[in-house]
């Protein structure tokens, strides 16, 4: 597939994700592309099992979890800013996880560049994006979730117990200062809960909506993370909260934001 095609597609499905359907010809105007590329592009999401082919176009599969889709379009600018910031704190060679997240998910455009990393995942999608010379990319086999392209359970936490030495990257649903990271899903927060707890340092990627929404299952405490990265300057009494905690505390500064 090449970029091009990628990129028409996640155009459409963030439009389907938002309004419910798409059509063949609102699409063509708007991606400056004939009628039949569209249809390709939809009849190619279709065989994924990411829409459902309708007269004159496509809708959203009725009872499907598209969580991952969905977050894509959301708070794209403040995932992007926070994916440049984490990006910039890795080094050629380095090891690293990435959640499965679209936080992390982010980071993948500013890890192609770099030499020598390697990169533990448990996400289809993550893998994909990080197919580029010099990047070694490691997934973790477990349950497959085909909805989010992703593994969990038993055997992928056995594969995350094998690993020790890397630096860990994670998003979350939400945070609390009582009760740390947090997932809306068990198996994701048991599956990240380890990669933290194994990683020599880990590092929370959050926007500044998660902050005071914690999800239902905790991920780690904040004894746990070292550094995080958000995409503006938190509440003051977040900010004491990490200082006592002696957790850095990274987001833009006002010189770094683009005019």
């Amino acid at each position: 597939m090449t970029n091009s095609t990628k990129q028409r597609r996640e155009v459409i499905l963030t439009s389907a994700y938002r309004d419910g359907f798409v059509g063949v010809r609102q699409l063509a105007d708007e991606l400056s592309v004939s009628e039949a590329t569209v249809r390709r592009d939809l009849h190619g999401l279709a065989t994924e099992g990411l829409l459902q082919l309708n007269h004159g176009g496509a809708s959203v599969i009725r009872g499907s979890d598209h969580s991952f889709l969905s977050k894509l379009t959301q708070n794209v600018e403040a995932k992007q800013t926070i994916a440049r910031l984490a990006a910039q704190l890795v080094c050629d060679g380095e090891q690293l996880f990435l959640d499965s997240g679209t936080t992390c998910f982010a980071m993948t455009a500013f890890l192609r560049g770099k030499r020598g990393l390697s990169v533990i995942v448990n996400s289809i999608r993550t893998a994909q994006e990080l197919h580029a010379p010099g990047l070694n990319v490691l997934i973790l086999g477990g349950q497959y979730r085909p909805e989010r392209m992703d593994t969990v359970g038993p055997m992928a936490g056995a594969s995350m117990d094998r690993l020790r030495g890397y630096l860990a990257f994670v998003g979350t649903d939400g945070v609390g200062m009582d009760f740390g990271l947090t997932a809306i899903d068990i198996e994701s927060a048991h599956i990240f809960g380890q990669a933290v707890g194994n990683a020599r340092q880990s590092i929370l990627l959050a926007d500044s909506s998660k902050f005071d929404n914690p999800g239902l299952y905790k991920i780690a405490d904040w004894a746990a993370i070292s550094k995080v990265i958000t995409d503006k300057r938190p509440a003051e009494a977040w900010c004491g909260f990490f200082a006592e905690r002696e957790i850095e505390l990274i987001y833009p500064q006002e010189s770094s934001l683009p005019e």
